[in-house]
């Protein structure tokens, strides 16, 4: 008889790795640096997991996964909600990293998230650069917001870090436009869905960095893994309002802006909008909606390499 395959589950924290094992209880820990990652990836080429999960932790899962991939390990990063959903779905209220290992593990066991090509490392710097390009104008729009408000003895204080923050904003502009443009291949992607009506250079570097996906999925599993797929809650007799969630958000916020601007300038997108307005719909659904359309429109465009100009002409 063959053994019963092996799952992994790793709770990552700033200092320390918690792993757990599925079938089983067996458990242990190493340090979060080279030399606990060195060997922990040492124990588990020895087992040959059939799937090591671990959640998405800001970054600092990047060195693990790296060197999980690099060995031929099957590891997935898998978005922190579905794993407390089904933490509590399975009773385990109390959260301590030896338990969230075990979880892992668990979810890992029953429900064998599906393995994704992981992104490599000039992919993974472009999203650093994307995600500290958001940050900064949050704290730019933080700091603007403050300056209404504040007493006139700090005001000068906060225009000396608009400035920089705003220098800083353009760094980072120049910084992904001369990685986009460093790459072949990224320099051809970018163009093609710049060729779009309502899609600029932000949702485009969003795109290449945070959704490698796109053109490799059909149209539902697309909108389903950034978060635009109307999901039903029914219940018996009660219907209940179709709604979006989960995903991912930062594609989801670039997309909203760029549907904006598309339900205006991009006459596909328009002549939808104002079909969904004209039946009623609210623009908030109707903007959803557009979302929707705009990201499977992009989604064949990366699968069959096929510009605007005949894309929407065919």
């Amino acid at each position: 008889m063959n053994p019963a395959p092996i799952y992994i589950g790793i709770d990552i924290a700033k200092d320390r790795l918690d792993a757990a094992q599925r079938p089983g209880r067996e458990a242990w820990s190493v340090s979060n640096d080279e030399r606990g990652i060195a060997d922990l990836v040492a124990r588990l080429k020895t087992l040959r997991p059939a799937l090591v999960v671990l959640e998405a932790t800001g970054g600092i899962e990047l060195p693990l996964v790296g060197a999980l991939a690099a060995v031929g390990l099957p590891v997935v990063v898998v978005n922190p909600r579905q794993t407390r959903e089904f933490a509590r779905a399975t009773g385990r209220l109390a959260k301590t990293d030896a338990i969230d290992a075990q979880v892992l593990a668990r979810f890992a066991e029953a429900v064998q998230p599906a393995l994704r090509p992981l992104p490599d490392a000039a992919t993974q710097e472009l999203s650093s650069l994307v995600t500290r390009r958001r940050q900064v104008i949050e704290m730019l729009t933080a700091e603007k917001n403050r300056l209404r408000t504040t007493a006139p003895a700090v005001r000068d204080h906060i225009k000396e870090h608009i400035l920089w923050l705003e220098r800083s904003l353009s760094d980072l502009d120049s910084e992904l436009g001369q990685a986009i443009h460093s790459s072949d291949i990224w320099r051809a992607q970018d163009n093609l869905l710049q060729s779009v009506p309502g899609v600029g250079p932000v949702l485009s570097t969003t795109l290449l960095a945070e959704l490698p996906e796109l053109g490799t999925l059909n149209r539902k599993e697309i909108a389903a893994l950034v978060g635009v797929a109307p999901l039903n809650r029914d219940s018996g007799t009660l219907r209940g309002r179709r709604t979006v969630w989960g995903g991912r958000s930062q594609v989801r916020a670039a997309l909203y802006m760029a549907a904006l601007v598309a339900s205006r300038f991009n006459p596909v997108i328009r002549a939808f909008y104002q079909r969904l307005e004209a039946a009623g719909k609210p623009k908030k659904v109707a903007l959803t909606a557009c979302m929707r359309k705009l990201l499977t429109i992009l989604n064949a465009m990366m699968h069959h390499q096929t510009p605007w100009q005949i894309c929407s002409t065919s």
